[in-house]
């Protein structure tokens, strides 16, 4: 099966910056058919996707059964498995794997390869490298003046906020490969459209005692009055509703494996650790509980544990999951 490196490599849509579709590659061979979708130009903050659709030959359909698996890689250190998107992985039969990864706020542009290491139904590993380009993003530097009370919880300690810190990244890094409950794009939260701060902002925040410290603002802040009706962006399982003593009343959705929303400082919230939701669906009202400095929805999309441009999955995300 060599000749499927040769071709991936050779057959690819030539550079498209415009972020309305993914690029493609093809491979038609004896054995079976490998149709490659990927994010060929993203942005600092964006996650890198591909998406890979495998269809046998009926030579390859007589064969034993054998699973399809396949890893996505970029640089060293940044390596993900593909997850099942469509298809069962139990039989001979066209199948589609999806593998993502997100990339730092301070990723470095330019041009760059990833590689895909797969085997298909059961046969031995190959790879193949395509190019990606990651195009420059400006990103907003602001400072915020806490007052004693968010002073307070900024600077907080306590063994009581340690504790939902890890319980929060305990979560955000459990990938379920089973959980894939959304292949549309996202929707906003809200229907309001002014927004107060925006993903990958460089924040100072400024004490009442005269310290400070920096740190990365990690979603969309919308400002809204306390009240606000907020929405599930996107169909999943509600895996968070608690009060928290850094993001106030919130809300974490599980989307696909390892693809989380979060919904912070609300006023309250009416569902369940475990219920199913829909996009769209009533969750909650907005608020200011928590860090916050006035009322405002603060929305946030994390991916493997790491947060991402929540506007990716809005505009063209989940182009790769059709």
């Amino acid at each position: 099966m060599k000749k499927i490196f040769i071709y991936l490599l050779c057959f690819f849509i030539s550079w498209n910056l415009s972020f309305a579709e993914p690029a493609t590659a093809v491979y038609t061979g004896e054995d079976y058919s490998i149709y490659v979708t990927y994010s060929e130009s993203v942005q600092p903050g964006d996650p890198l996707c591909v998406r890979l659709d495998f269809t046998p030959s009926k030579t390859t359909r007589k064969e034993p059964d054998g699973l399809t698996q396949a890893v996505l890689l970029f640089g060293e250190k940044r390596k993900t498995d593909f997850f099942v998107l469509d298809g069962k992985n139990d039989k001979n039969d066209s199948l589609s794997l999806c593998g993502m990864i997100p990339l730092s706020t301070y990723q470095e542009t330019g041009t760059h390869d990833i590689t895909i290491m797969y085997s298909a139904y059961g046969r031995e590993f190959m790879k193949f490298t395509l190019p990606i380009s990651i195009e420059p993003k400006e990103f907003i530097s602001e400072t915020l003046e806490l007052d004693n009370r968010n002073t307070s919880i900024k600077t907080d300690t306590s063994s009581t906020r340690m504790r939902q810190i890890d319980k929060l990244n305990e979560i955000l890094y459990t990938i379920n490969t089973d959980s894939v409950f959304q292949k549309e794009p996202f929707e906003a939260p809200t229907t309001a459209t002014r927004r107060t701060s925006f993903f990958g902002d460089r924040r100072i925040y400024s004490y009442v005692t005269g310290g400070s410290s920096t740190s990365l603002h990690y979603g969309i802040d919308y400002g809204i009055p306390t009240g606000s009706e907020v929405t599930a962006c996107g169909a999943g399982r509600v895996v968070m509703a608690e009060d928290r003593i850094s993001s106030g009343l919130s809300i974490v959705v599980e989307h696909m494996p390892g693809l989380y929303s979060l919904y912070y400082h609300l006023d309250s919230f009416n569902v369940r650790v475990g219920q199913m939701v829909e996009t769209g669906d009533l969750i909650g009202l907005s608020g200011a509980t928590g860090l916050a400095t006035g009322p405002h929805l603060h929305w946030e999309v994390r991916l493997n544990g790491e947060a991402v441009n929540p506007d990716f999955f809005t505009e063209k995300g989940f182009l790769y999951f059709k």
